[in-house]
């Protein structure tokens, strides 16, 4: 994989060179606030989101900040192209990773990426682009900044695109290692108590957080000792999808035991940046009845086995219900993560479907290669349920329009979301596994049917419901979401009023 990032020549502008004097203007002070994002469209989307809301809604002056290397630039570029015009971008030049083995993990090649940039991102905030930055925001990846926020006088942040169980695991993480000696790391427990009641077990733990050999541990041990250097965290979620664990970070932050933790969500994403592609999939669901389409997508980076996609057909054909499937191309090892991967220019996932399955299923089934415009087909009047890999983004924008799910996690944090979506919130249904891993055809064929017409499918629906409201409650004038952006924004520019990012 390393391989495949690195060696790049590097031609990208320098950081000072960027943005364009155009841009400069509209970063100059007095409110400038840098986003900076760590690779892969799961962490941009909702940082474009962030970005747009505080320009926007709070008149802050943005800069929104990629890394070169480990994502598409055209699926970047892609993101990008949704923010307005008073939000600035810029993208750091390429870094060395050759020194790296070429089977090192994707987390670990991240994290690396990450350190390798922090003096681009250095020279980039003290560049002469304007005043001074009153704001630093990174993502779960890129706390390796805050020290050069808390050098450069300025407050900073950390986005979490996930929800509050991430943050009280690597919470546990640091308490865990108080008084670990400098190397040492230390195994979180196999029974793992949340706030919210759930109890994670082990093999529900996000990758990286299961093994502390694991290379990608030490790096999670320390992103979590710098937690406390942080001023607050914001988190794309809302108070009432996971109340106790909201509750207990407020505490926690009264009582001076963690920064402030500010439930900002649900971020989705507005559009999907390809109109001109949607025509099709928005004009088969259009002549479907009702709330009678189960719509079937693994996210951007979930990739099924050759075997496991033939299953997945099978048990869809013999559902007897309609389905919308986003069909990726397989993976050839058996790995659940494509991210990294670019498939090639003739590859047609579609081809791996097994023989006759599209035209057996031609009229009550719709199988499109790679891409669908998601938040308009789960906002859609015919689409009734969404098989999903309980990617966070996925999931808020599921719950965003009201829609039940069936979660069959593949990798990341993906099992702890469907832990929480399936025995906290009650907004999905879960396909059970086999020994080996296999979700079989007779099991996806009962999940769906459940999930249709089942009794435990009324209830995922009821609730799916109910939480739909209380997401549009939460970014309402007065709701519980748009007033802690506000509160965070309010802190940034008294921050500046008072010339110093670290005294809000």
């Amino acid at each position: 994989m390393a391989a495949a990032t690195s060696g790049a020549s590097d031609t990208s502008p320098s950081p000072t060179e960027l943005p364009s004097p155009a841009c400069a203007e509209e970063l100059a002070p007095p409110q400038k606030v840098v986003i900076f994002a760590s690779p892969g469209a799961g962490h941009l989307i909702p940082l474009v989101e962030l970005a747009r809301r505080l320009a926007v809604d709070h008149g802050l002056a943005v800069t929104v900040v990629t890394l070169t290397g480990m994502s598409n630039p055209a699926t970047d570029a892609a993101v990008l192209s949704s923010l307005p015009a008073s939000v600035a971008t810029s993208v750091l030049p390429a870094v060395s990773l050759d020194d790296l083995p070429p089977d090192i993990g994707f987390g670990t090649l991240m994290f690396e990426l990450v350190r390798r940039s922090l003096p681009h991102l250095h020279a980039l905030m003290e560049g002469p682009s304007g005043g001074p930055v009153t704001a630093l925001v990174c993502d779960f990846f890129g706390t390796a900044a805050l020290p050069l926020a808390a050098e450069l006088g300025a407050q900073g942040y950390v986005f979490f695109p996930n929800s509050f169980a991430l943050i009280s695991i690597m919470r546990h993480i640091a308490e865990l290692h108080v008084d670990a000696a400098p190397g040492e790391n230390r195994d979180l427990p196999d029974q793992l108590p949340l706030s919210s009641g759930l109890v994670l077990r082990h093999a529900d733990l996000p990758n990286g957080f299961r093994d502390r050999t694991d290379p990608v541990y030490a790096y999670l041990v320390e992103e979590a000792r710098r937690y406390g250097r942080a001023n607050g965290f914001l988190v794309n979620s809302f108070e009432e999808l996971e109340i106790a664990m909201a509750e207990k970070f407020k505490r926690d932050a009264e009582d001076g035991a963690f920064p402030p933790v500010y439930p900002v969500g649900p971020i989705v994403r507005s559009s999907s940046g390809k109109e001109s592609d949607e025509s099709a999939c928005l004009e088969w669901l259009d002549r479907q009845p009702e709330c009678s389409v189960v719509y079937v997508s693994f996210g951007t980076g979930g990739a099924l086995s050759v075997e496991q996609t033939a299953e997945l057909a099978a048990g869809l054909e013999t559902s007897g219900h309609r389905f919308l499937w986003v069909v990726r191309m397989p993976s050839l090892d058996r790995s659940p993560c494509a991210l990294g991967k670019v498939p090639g220019a003739k590859d047609d996932p579609l081809a791996w479907l097994p023989e006759g399955f599209l035209e057996r299923t031609r009229g009550r089934g719709l199988a499109v290669a790679a891409w669908a415009p998601q938040v308009r087909v789960l906002s859609h009047p015919a689409t009734a349920a969404f098989l999903s890999h309980c990617g966070w983004n996925s999931t808020l924008e599921s719950v965003a329009a009201g829609v039940p799910m069936l979660a069959w996690p593949l990798y990341a944090e993906q099992k702890t979301n469907a832990a929480i979506l399936t025995e906290v919130t009650g907004v999905a249904l879960r396909p059970a596994a086999r020994g080996d891993g296999l979700v079989a055809r007779e099991e996806i064929a009962a999940s769906v049917r459940e999930v249709m017409e089942g009794e435990k499918g009324s209830a995922a629906r009821c609730r799916a419901r109910e939480l739909r409201e209380a997401a549009a409650r939460a970014w309402s004038p007065e709701g519980s979401s748009r007033r802690a952006l506000g509160e965070v924004a309010g802190k940034w520019k008294a921050a500046l009023v008072n010339g110093n990012g670290r005294t809000a």
